[in-house]
């Protein structure tokens, strides 16, 4: 299906030969030459793009703009400036257009920013297409066309697929590896979310976030007075995933005492709160996650064996981000666009050189650690384009390191890095410099944007021996 264009331009010459040249590039050419008829056009074909001129009869291409984007947010609009085209351009994107040329127009530089807005437009349809997906979860929201990711996603399809044959609803337990940051809440999310439990509940908790005791309350509730802070009666997580799904992160971290009573939900689809002796029936189906190698942890009597069998009835293993090639970009410019719109930015895009130093980094914290970085990157990025030496990964350009004979990964000795651009110190005092700035010196924000605990980031403010200014 051909894109489609309203060109808006009260020179019939000029607007004849733009015609002409989109027509021949397979574009749907509608042509107005006055404001008013361009936006009549615009309600009636609702284009994918417009190109206006700013002196026209009756409106100026600025009134244009702001009539195209009532009628429908979603066109792009490119502004033709002639005399005084600064500030005319300047207005134009105050208005809501998206790029803008100067007359006299070249041909070919038309074609370039047309393409350009166009790639931003379907960039923003799939992101708010993905984004209403990955708030509940599907298999679609993850992004990815690398053989690893297609083969994961096949996989999971699959177990999707068994599971609407399975008469009696007893779904088995599913396992998911991978290290950390890959993603696997993810694929927790989207399993529920396109199985057939997707209309009952899904709970999550980390593990690692409790300690033993009151993990177990957590998961199993309580009595009251099962002990000295249980004043009320309390359900538990397993309770409330009743007839859903049940996902524990970071399943390694529960001690062996209470995979005991884990084995025992698994087995007997019953359980039994702190301080109670009646037995309650549930039926949860539990999916688990890990970071951890658990057949090493079996060896060395840190985790149940007969656990370890149960959970991974099904295995998924989430693939680094460092083995899936290209999708590193593909998932790179979703998390721009997404926080993009967030901090009220338009038009970021990535240089080639800052696209090389995104496939070139090795990324050991996975999607979470590119996500984050890109948060931090989008907030300070003074212009459209993002280049290398905007992205704080820029100066680790080591290759990927080889797998030695033992199995661990072996590191180079002699890594190379891109070009020096100053000493470190300075690098950081600046980035640490324009965060404050940015989050008008709010702490925790600038903590987070820099990969920091509040703590170090302090350290660094007395270091560098910043002083926050006057309100």
């Amino acid at each position: 299906m051909a894109n489609s264009i309203v060109i808006i331009e009260d020179d019939e010459m000029l607007a004849e030969n733009i015609r002409e040249h989109l027509d021949r590039n397979q574009w749907e050419t509608h042509v107005a030459h006055s404001g008013e008829e361009g936006l009549k056009k615009v309600e009636t074909v609702h284009p994918d793009m417009v190109l206006t001129d700013h002196r026209l009869p009756g409106k100026t291409g600025v009134e244009v703009i702001r009539g195209v984007l009532a009628i429908d947010p979603q066109i792009k609009a490119v502004m033709l400036t002639g005399e005084g085209g600064v500030q005319v351009a300047v207005d134009a994107m105050k208005a809501g257009a998206c790029d803008y040329l100067s007359k006299p127009v070249s041909l070919a530089e038309l074609k370039l920013v047309l393409d350009r807005a166009l790639g931003q437009s379907q960039i923003e349809k799939t992101l708010s297409v993905l984004q209403r997906r990955q708030s509940r979860g599907s298999l679609d929201a993850m992004i990815g066309e690398s053989p690893p990711m297609l083969a994961l996603k096949a996989k999971a399809q699959q177990v999707l697929e068994a599971e609407k044959r399975i008469n009696d609803n007893d779904l088995p337990a599913i396992l998911i590896t991978g290290e950390t940051g890959t993603g696997k809440e993810m694929l927790a999310r989207a399993l529920h979310f396109e199985g057939v439990r997707s209309n009952w509940p899904f709970v999550e908790i980390n593990c690692a976030s409790l300690p033993p005791n009151l993990l177990e309350s957590e998961l199993f509730g309580h009595e009251r007075g099962a002990f000295t802070d249980a004043k009320d009666r309390r359900i538990g997580l397993v309770e409330a995933a009743d007839g859903g799904t049940l996902f524990l992160d970071e399943i390694g971290e529960v001690d062996l005492s209470l995979q005991a009573k884990l084995l025992k939900l698994l087995e007997e689809k019953t359980l039994r709160r702190i301080g109670s002796v009646r037995e309650r029936k549930v039926n949860i189906r539990i999916i688990s996650a890990t970071n951890q190698d658990l057949e090493h942890m079996v060896q060395e009597g840190r985790f149940r064996s007969d656990l370890y069998f149960r959970l991974r009835v099904i295995t998924l293993t989430m693939p680094p981000l460092r083995t899936t090639g290209e999708d590193v970009v593909r998932i790179a410019r979703f998390y721009l666009q997404s926080h993009a719109k967030r901090y009220g930015k338009k038009g970021l895009r990535f240089s080639p050189e800052a696209e090389e130093v995104l496939l070139s980094h090795r990324w050991p914290g996975n999607v979470r650690e590119l996500r984050n970085m890109l948060e931090q990157t989008v907030l300070l990025a003074p212009d459209e384009e993002i280049t290398a030496e905007q992205l704080p990964i820029h100066m680790d350009r080591s290759p990927f390191p080889q797998e030695g004979p033992n199995g661990f990964e072996s590191l180079p000795s002699a890594a190379p890095v891109a070009r020096p651009i100053g000493k470190i110190s300075d690098v950081e005092r600046d980035m640490v410099s324009k965060t404050l700035e940015k989050t008008d010196w709010n702490i925790s924000k600038s903590a987070k944007l820099l990969g920091l605990s509040r703590d170090m980031l302090r350290y660094r403010i007395e270091k560098y021996g910043f002083i926050r200014p006057a309100e």
